[in-house]
């Protein structure tokens, strides 16, 4: 494993141990030049997945740039980096058990919202107003309008969907 530091190539596991959810182990390295210490995560890939745009472009799945949208979302909200991991490997989970070669990206998109649903409100909306692409302050207020339907009504799996139609 590369040291992310020095660029090395040889790095020792100093520990390993599985995740919380059993997704993947997490090893902690010692880089065999600089000395320094760093994490990596391994996960199983079950087959390849490639995702397929909305302009019919194809690129491989990429875990990372899930993460990336989500924590972004989730910028300055408080929420634990252990949920987050959770959520993107939630959706990875999904994404491999479809059994499909080839998945949709808007599949995809709307699993990050159901996770963000559940997870947190703000970001959740964060996220829908780009996945969407909102144009106008009243695209927010619309969307804004259906989570608050949501949360009053106990935020029911049925309830959920309909809001998420707007």
């Amino acid at each position: 494993m590369r040291c992310p530091f020095c660029a090395h190539d040889d790095s020792q596991v100093k520990d390993s141990r599985p995740t919380e959810d059993n997704t993947s182990i997490r090893r902690r390295r010692q880089c065999s030049s600089c000395g320094a210490r760093f994490t990596t995560f391994e996960r199983v890939q079950l087959r390849e997945i490639t995702v397929v745009k909305s302009d019919d472009a194809r690129e491989p799945f990429d875990r990372a740039k899930i993460e990336q949208s989500v924590t972004l979302a989730c910028r300055k909200r408080g929420i634990e980096r252990e949920k987050i991991d959770q959520l993107v490997s939630g959706v990875q989970r999904q994404v491999e058990t479809l059994g499909e070669s080839e998945v949709p990206s808007r599949e995809i998109g709307e699993m990050v919202m159901e996770g963000l649903r559940q997870l947190d409100s703000v970001a959740y909306i964060r996220f829908a107003s780009v996945y969407r692409a909102f144009n106008e302050a009243r695209d927010f207020e619309a969307f804004a309008g259906t989570v608050r339907d949501v949360a009053g009504q106990g935020a029911t799996k049925g309830a959920a969907k309909d809001g998420d139609n707007g």
